[in-house]
């Protein structure tokens, strides 16, 4: 498959996999609540494209996108949205903490910077093995006035850690604003500091992340310690199903979408004549999508009786 097709279908699919979240959920067919990532797409997928399955990520309470480009199946993914048996944390985890140790995503950790420092702990695992895996760090602009992403990051830095930091900073850490928390513009100047590379990405251009992380992580691999990337992104939707957004103007949401990075990509591939296949990808992924809402619909609920398996090793 031509590279940009390949990551045109898979922000694609995370974009419509959310979309239909939406409206089960206000159906009320999933429990509990989501955090979507509409508009963040370009980061989710740039960034994994260059992970082989032996490589991990951890995420954040927003991880479906992550679970998705990491290699959880829509199947998987929706089922667990469910609660039900089939999904890819058997029902446990829920919209909040998907993922899945076969593909290489250790189930989201839902507290802001909590994946900062466990993310060293896989670092640490991949030196001592000399394996030549990468531990990639999803977290928001928010996590990085926690004391957990300067731990991380410092700590990542003295052990020369395989480690790629990837800020998703969307502007907004619930309803605040970066700035309003941090006299530092950019997050990635915090990064020197600590003696870490650090760029910054245009996050809506998934071409733009896809090369940059591309020789980041080719640099990691070689064993010259971690690196950061902040990717300056937009979420489309509310921070959660019950934002209604009302910290920021329709103005500034409609500039931002009209840098969408599905639409973006797509356009650029017409220009180069490949429209026949993005209208096929489009019609394949509503197929794909419809039969991971049957596949959860009818997959069986968790047995009470093994509500505290897995809880103690």
């Amino acid at each position: 498959m031509d590279p940009g097709i390949q990551l045109y279908r898979r922000m694609l699919l995370i974009r419509r996999f959310e979309d239909r979240v939406y409206t089960l959920f206000l159906a009320g067919e999933i429990p509990g609540t989501v955090h979507q990532c509409q508009g963040q797409e370009a980061v989710a997928v740039g960034v994994c494209d260059h992970l082989k399955p032996t490589d991990w990520i951890t995420s954040t309470h927003r991880p479906h996108g992550h679970a998705l480009a990491k290699g959880v199946t829509p199947r998987a993914a929706m089922a667990e949205l469910y609660g039900k048996e089939t999904g890819c944390c058997r029902g446990r985890g829920g919209s909040m903490h998907l993922g899945d140790p076969d593909v290489g995503m250790l189930p989201a950790i839902a507290i802001v910077g909590g994946g900062n420092t466990v993310v060293t702990g896989l670092g640490i695992a991949f030196k001592l093995r000399r394996s030549a895996q990468v531990a990639v760090c999803f977290f928001g602009e928010g996590a990085t006035n926690e004391g957990a992403f300067h731990e991380g990051l410092n700590f990542a830095a003295v052990q020369r850690l395989p480690v790629l930091f990837v800020c998703e900073n969307n502007l907004y850490g619930a309803s605040t604003t970066y700035q309003q928390v941090s006299l530092v513009t950019d997050v990635a100047a915090r990064a020197a500091a600590y003696g870490v590379p650090a760029q910054i990405v245009d996050g809506m251009d998934v071409v733009a992340v896809h090369h940059a992380a591309g020789g980041a992580i080719t640099t990691i691999r070689a064993g010259d310690g971690p690196a950061l990337l902040e990717c300056k992104t937009y979420r489309f939707a509310g921070h959660s199903r019950g934002d209604a957004r009302g910290y920021r103007t329709r103005d500034e949401e409609a500039e931002w979408k009209e840098r969408d990075p599905i639409t973006r990509l797509a356009n650029d591939l017409r220009t180069e004549g490949q429209s026949e296949p993005i209208s096929s990808i489009e019609e394949e992924i509503e197929r794909e999508i419809d039969d991971a809402v049957r596949f959860a619909r009818a997959s069986p609920e968790p047995d009470a009786a093994t509500a505290l398996d897995s809880v103690y090793a």
